[in-house]
Formats: structure tokens, C-alpha cells, sequence
């Protein structure tokens, strides 16, 4: 892990950087450790033993925002470590000394019209994909591209697929769809090039709610049959 400075008041903890000619892990490995660092984080400032304004993680870093010391905080930061499970199934693990991250179930209609093409990269059928997804747990591992967004991990590594190679005009909200190794639930209509599987009518954004987004970082999600 490298500790960045970024501004005056703000951390970047790059968690896939290669130290002094070791080679970058997977990205199931990385998602794995940037998860585990965000719980460990946010369990450190629920101790008051870390000051943040926001925790942000993404693909393979986590950033810390609001901090009014980052030279301390990180220094401090450097001597923490985190717990994670070797990845089998899920790619990104919470530390096994935190309490279990709260569940969502999401109802999905499998009727994508990307099914079939998913089905081809898996070397299945369309029932063979949806299998997989109905028993697989995924974990948000970080939030972006629209608000309410959650990039989803929890596929192996070996069952990414490519995007679109030309991305639709409008993607329909509540769309549940595949790219690379995340799985994602659109959640206003907009542009996409991501393989889509299904449909849900679960809102995941309402400015109005408390939190707003359905899905935060760390989040487990089944998606079942609706």
C-alpha cells in the first residue's frame, strides 16, 4: 500500500501498486483489500481514532477527504492493518473480524437481451447465467458513473465479459447488467455499454431517503427472482 497526499486535506491509500518489483495482485485480490480497507476505515472512525469526512473506495484505491492532519493520519494509518478471506466465490471480503455488512435482495426479471451473449462468453445457456447470478452474493465494492450506482464484485475473475463495442443511447433505470468483472443495476435511464441480464423496479436512488442510495460500499446483494 502506498499513502498519497492529495490537496491539503485529503489521503489516497493506492492499494495496487507494485512495491519494489512485486507484481500487482488480480483484480478479484485487489478488490478483496481495497474492502477491507474501507471497512477497517470506517470502523476506525466510528472509534473516533481516524477524522474523515468522506471514505470514498473505488477500483483500487480508497480515498479519505476532510482529513485535517494527513501527514499525522497517515503516519497513524501505516502502522493499521486489515483482515481479509481468500477470495473463492465473492471478490471482495470484508475483514473476518467485522460484523457481517448488511444484505439486499434485489428482484430481477432474467430477460435481458444480452443474455444469450453472455451465455457465449460463459460457455453456457441462458438458464446457466442465471444460475450463476442467482447464486452468487455480490458485495458493492465502490459507487460511481451515476448516482446510486454500485459496481458489483463477487464473479470470478474468468467470467468477465467486454462491453459494447458501440454503447446504447439509453439504457432503461432499473437494468441489471454485466461488465468486465462487475455486475451493475442502472438506476435512471442513461447511456451504457454494458451487457444487460435483467430488469428490477427496486429504486436505488431517492434524494428524499436516508441514505439516498440503496446501495453503499460494502453492501452485500442477492439478486433473486422477482
Amino acid at each position: 500500500m502506498r499513502i498519497r497526499t492529495v490537496g491539503t486535506q485529503a489521503l489516497l491509500l493506492d492499494l495496487a501498486s507494485p512495491e519494489d518489483g512485486d507484481t500487482p495482485g488480480s483484480a478479484t485480490d485487489v478488490a478483496a483489500v481495497v474492502e477491507a480497507w474501507r471497512a477497517e476505515l470506517w470502523r476506525r472512525r466510528e472509534l473516533g481514532e481516524l477524522v474523515a469526512v468522506e471514505i470514498v473506495p473505488a477500483a483500487a484505491t480508497v480515498l479519505l477527504d476532510g482529513v485535517p492532519d494527513p501527514p499525522a493520519a497517515a503516519a497513524r494509518i501505516a502502522t493499521w492493518t486489515t483482515t481479509t478471506a481468500p477470495p473463492v466465490e465473492r471478490a471482495a471480503t470484508a475483514p473476518t473480524a467485522a460484523a457481517p455488512a448488511r444484505l439486499v435482495e434485489v428482484p430481477v426479471t432474467f430477460d435481458g437481451e444480452d443474455l444469450s451473449r453472455v451465455a457465449g462468453h460463459w460457455r453456457t445457456d441462458g438458464a446457466g447465467v442465471v444460475r450463476r447470478l442467482r447464486a452468487t452474493e455480490f458485495q458493492v465494492a465502490f459507487c460511481g458513473f451515476a448516482p446510486g450506482f454500485g459496481y458489483l464484485t463477487g464473479l470470478p475473475t474468468e467470467l468477465a465479459v467486454p462491453r459494447l463495442a458501440t454503447p446504447r443511447a439509453r439504457v432503461p433505470a432499473g437494468s441489471v447488467a454485466l461488465a468486465g468483472p462487475y455486475a451493475g443495476i442502472y438506476p435512471t435511464a442513461s447511456p451504457g455499454g454494458w451487457l444487460l441480464v435483467g430488469r428490477t423496479e427496486v429504486t436505488l436512488f431517492d434524494v428524499t431517503a436516508d441514505p439516498p442510495a440503496l446501495l453503499s460500499p460494502g453492501t452485500r446483494v442477492r439478486l433473486v427472482d422477482r
